[in-house]
């Protein structure tokens, strides 16, 4: 089986062949393997109502050495999958060049929009409502959600106490990380296809500690869903041979500007310490122009005072 891809096609030649049991587990997969990808195989056997066994029997019959080579078939299609098609034209040249910006800010602009309309409200209400009330709060992204996770950690700091944000893109080191973790805590996981199995353990193992969990993620066929208890979907289609994360950055800004009104005190008076210890501490590399001006307080003051009307 040179291609991932082959596998649904294996699926759906040999399915008439399948036992009954291995036929629900066929019909499953082919109507959820970007969900199945991530399942074991006692998950999947749940999943279509058969046993762990027959599952493991079903990869065999499909020709595979069993089930975890059957499940990194399954996980290739789905780092394979997403507008394939669209990479390649870009990459080809089939957008001509004098093109590529306005199509690709244009894009970007429709994602944004198909966001702000399809968006869960109560779930963002929650999500900032968890986040506020957390003893601690962790945020893990990879890979390309690792500037996703990193701008959400900075703005946090200044919100509130308790925040880590989880970088290593080691398993261990990942669970050594959360390993405190309870039910007073929030884990946020962003990510987006190609989808990480590293934040999506990281994630199994808060729920299992009963952690609040806030997916943001694309849609509510990602595997992130699994447990989540708090679900943002943000548009992330590829238009191009990179990911295009703009939709899920202006969530993730919409989460701060809805934080920082909630503690609006707290937020000042955070910056206010930051630059007195900058002031009082910084020898020669300061990298800031304006640090923190009067602009920004006077900013703060006046969203907590529009919110209030």
């Amino acid at each position: 089986m040179n291609s991932s891809l082959e596998l649904l096609n294996i699926i759906r030649k040999k399915r008439e062949g399948l036992s009954k049991g291995q036929k629900k587990i066929a019909d499953y997969v082919l109507n959820n393997y970007e969900k199945a990808a991530f399942l074991t195989a006692l998950e999947l056997g749940n999943e279509a109502g058969v046993s762990e066994s027959t599952v493991v029997r079903f990869a065999s019959a499909l020709g595979l050495s069993g089930y975890p080579e059957f499940q990194r078939k399954l996980a290739g299609m789905v780092q394979e999958k997403i507008h394939s098609i669209e990479r390649i034209e870009v990459a080809g040249g089939a957008m001509p060049r004098d093109q590529v910006l306005n199509n690709v800010l244009k894009a970007d602009s429709s994602k944004i929009l198909l966001t702000l309309e399809s968006i869960d409200r109560h779930a963002f209400d929650l999500a900032v409502t968890d986040i506020l009330n957390a003893r601690h709060v962790y945020v893990i992204g990879l890979r390309s959600c690792g500037p996703l996770a990193s701008f959400l950690t900075y703005y946090l700091k200044l919100v509130r106490e308790g925040v880590t944000q989880i970088m290593s893109s080691n398993t261990n080191e990942i669970l050594e990380e959360i390993i405190h973790i309870s039910h007073e805590d929030v884990v946020i996981g962003i990510s987006f296809p190609r989808y990480s199995m590293k934040t999506l353990k990281a994630m199994e193992f808060a729920n299992d500690r009963n952690a609040r969990i806030i997916a943001i993620t694309d849609s509510k066929h990602s595997p992130m869903n699994m447990y989540s208890s708090c679900n943002l979907f943000a548009r992330s289609d590829m238009a191009s041979i990179v990911d295009s994360l703009v939709a899920p950055l202006s969530v993730i800004n919409a989460l701060i500007v809805a934080l920082c009104l909630a503690r609006n005190e707290d937020v000042i008076k955070n910056l206010e310490t930051l630059e007195s210890v900058l002031e009082n501490y910084q020898q020669g590399d300061n990298d800031d122009i304006n640090l923190l001006d009067e602009n920004m307080y006077e900013e703060l003051k006046k969203m907590s005072k529009d919110s209030e009307e």
